[in-house]
């Protein structure tokens, strides 16, 4: 079985999140046009709640780059692979915690396959910004995932 090493993935962007606290409450700024590279712009929107100890991928895009957003309550794990053999970064495996702890965005570019778990004790909120429509306009195409959760040959392990 491959093996993936610790280090950084070209094109995986994590931003922190800054919280503006008042009295009414806290505010985050998610993501911002003049902030993010044009080809990562967002073409909608998913959120998903995710139960504890549950994982959800590895999978990976060949056309999609996802936009993250990790904010709690809860955290997660999130590990990121590059699988892109054209990559300077090819073979580096990238593990992030995110979430209630340390509140940020992670843009995942096509091609790296990425999967999360959640090793909080309460559900965590997930919120996605892909810069494709799933399954295409009027949901009438083919989906844009490789998905390795079920292969149990798979390199890409979470757990």
């Amino acid at each position: 079985m491959r093996q993936f090493k610790e280090g950084t993935i070209e094109g995986v962007i994590i931003r922190p999140l800054e919280k503006y606290n008042d009295e009414r409450g806290w505010l985050m700024e998610i993501f911002r046009a003049d902030e993010i590279d044009y080809s990562a712009t967002p073409v909608m929107c998913y959120a998903s709640i995710t139960h504890p100890g549950i994982v959800r991928g590895p999978h990976a895009h060949n056309y999609q780059k996802d936009l993250f957003c990790f904010l709690g309550p809860s955290d997660f794990k999130i590990i990121l692979w590059d699988n892109r053999k054209e990559s300077p970064t090819f073979g580096n495996k990238m593990t992030v915690i995110a979430g209630q702890s340390n509140p940020c965005t992670i843009i995942v570019p096509e091609g790296v396959v990425h999967g999360y778990q959640n090793i909080g004790k309460e559900d965590g909120l997930v919120i996605n910004f892909p810069n494709r429509l799933y399954k295409g306009w009027g949901k009438k195409e083919s989906v844009d995932e490789i998905r390795y959760e079920d292969d149990p040959n798979s390199p890409f392990k979470l757990e």
